[in-house]
């Protein structure tokens, strides 16, 4: 099944069940598919409420989510479309503010694909997907679209979106190398420079390009970008800037300065994501967003899987004398070391955290484990049912590698769970479990912690 889509709607995985007939399947990247399809359903993708725009490495999830939630405490709706869905197939496409009904999940796919096969066109599970969420989006009303980048950007099949109100990258890194960086469909730029260029490549005319701070040379790739295309840069540091002073969020651009809570999803990274999206909303100029519902979005924006607390529940259970267990889908070295600040803040040297790990096995698990080492006690290794992966045994090597003193190894989280409540026995441990977003769907479903 493409992308493990599953659901418990038989009208809905009588849809994703076709998806296993699609050519030429998934992560192939170009917009000559998606515009087909499009235009074979009516071209939906301009008939949807003003877009806004996110790409990024890190955190374009969290920035959206930051953005839905200024729009809706605005008091207007929003669409918003992101990837991938961590439990439910239904996370992917948010309808004027609430997860998209089976009924009509079932019928937008149906409607999709059967235009695909009408007009062989063979479009790739993520085309598919974006090309019924427009479907959606365009018939019912909202006051904005927000669009998560899938891959990339310039050749992700949400860039066929041709003016949007704002455009805005997130933190960028090396991800997804065998794509972004392939020497045959782009130049031939150092690593991180290419990945400036691919998610700038979203920029459009006259269009608002609003970016976090970025290394010199990569920053100038990005400018470069925006100023091919006729687009206003608006960089982190020269156009905008954040920063969390004395228990607030100080946000300053050139339309003043605003001093907000602190965002309630935890990390210092994500006061940053949550700058980026007041930036993006402050420099267009079709949404009035009152500075109230900056302040209020603060509290209110969410983003599951992302260093996301796990409450009590039937996974947790297994580990009841845990003081937190942290769930984190993060899979990339930025991603590491946010989560390694992170879990640095939240104790002393003498409580650090044991960490569970399943990561898939076309991730650099050992930069990863390397950057996490100085602040984890210990790695147990599981596996990531369905996917290629780590194996136990790679894991623990690279663990030790790092210096990392105790590694261990189970079939699941819960076995790993009940390890740990044996080997430390009274003791209230801290726990994270990291890797991937595909294990992390796995325990918020094991937890009952659905997304919504």
């Amino acid at each position: 099944m493409a992308d493990h889509a599953r659901s418990d709607d038989p009208a809905v995985q009588a849809q994703l069940d076709r998806f296993a007939q699609l050519s030429p399947g998934r992560d192939i990247l170009g917009l000559e598919r998606i515009a087909l399809l499009l235009e074979a359903i009516g071209n939906p993708h301009l008939k949807l409420p003003p877009v806004l725009h996110v790409a990024g490495t890190n955190g374009k999830g969290s920035a959206c989510a930051f953005l839905r939630a200024a729009i809706e405490g605005a008091g207007f709706t929003a669409h918003a479309y992101t990837s991938p869905h961590l439990v439910r197939f239904n996370e992917r496409i948010r309808v004027a503010g609430a997860l998209i009904e089976d009924a009509q999940l079932a019928s937008v796919l149906a409607e999709v694909l059967d235009a695909a096969e009408a007009a062989d066109i063979g479009p790739s599970f993520f085309e598919a997907t974006t090309a019924a969420a427009f479907l959606a989006f365009s018939r019912t009303p909202a006051d904005a679209t927000i669009i998560e980048v899938g891959l990339g950007g310039r050749l992700d099949a949400t860039n066929i979106i041709p003016a949007p109100i704002v455009t805005g990258i997130a933190q960028l890194g090396l991800d997804h190398e065998a794509f972004l960086l392939d020497p045959e469909n782009g130049p031939d730029y150092p690593p991180l420079e290419r990945i400036g260029f691919e998610k700038a490549s979203i920029a459009k005319s006259g269009v608002p390009l609003v970016t976090m701070n970025y290394p010199k040379a990569v920053m100038a790739r990005v400018a470069e970008v925006a100023a091919g295309v006729g687009a206003t840069l608006v960089a982190q540091v020269q156009g905008w800037d954040c920063a969390a002073q004395q228990g607030q969020l100080h946000y300053r651009d050139t339309h003043g300065a605003l001093v907000l809570p602190l965002p309630r999803l935890p990390g210092q990274h994500q006061c940053t994501n949550a700058g980026l999206a007041i930036a993006m909303l402050r420099h267009q100029s079709v949404l009035n967003i009152p500075d109230a519902a900056y302040a209020a979005a603060m509290g209110a924006a969410s983003w599951p899987a992302r260093l996301q607390l796990l409450t009590p529940g039937p996974l947790t259970a297994h580990l009841n004398a845990a003081e937190e267990i942290w769930l984190d889908g993060g899979h990339n070295p930025n991603a590491a070391e946010m989560i390694a600040s992170f879990l640095q803040s939240r104790g002393q040297e003498s409580s650090k955290p044991d960490i569970i790990l399943g990561m898939l096995a076309n991730k650099d698990a050992r930069t990863f484990l390397q950057i996490l080492a100085p602040v984890v006690r210990s790695v147990t290794a599981v596996p990531i049912p369905g996917h290629e992966h780590h194996s136990h045994e790679a894991v623990m090597t690279m663990a030790a590698d790092a210096g990392i003193g105790e590694t261990y190894a189970a079939p699941d989280v819960e076995a790993a769970l009940h390890h740990l409540a044996t080997s430390r026995a009274g003791e209230k441990p801290r726990v994270a479990i990291l890797g991937s977003l595909y294990l992390a769907g796995l325990v918020l479903q094991a937890n009952g912690q659905l997304p919504a």
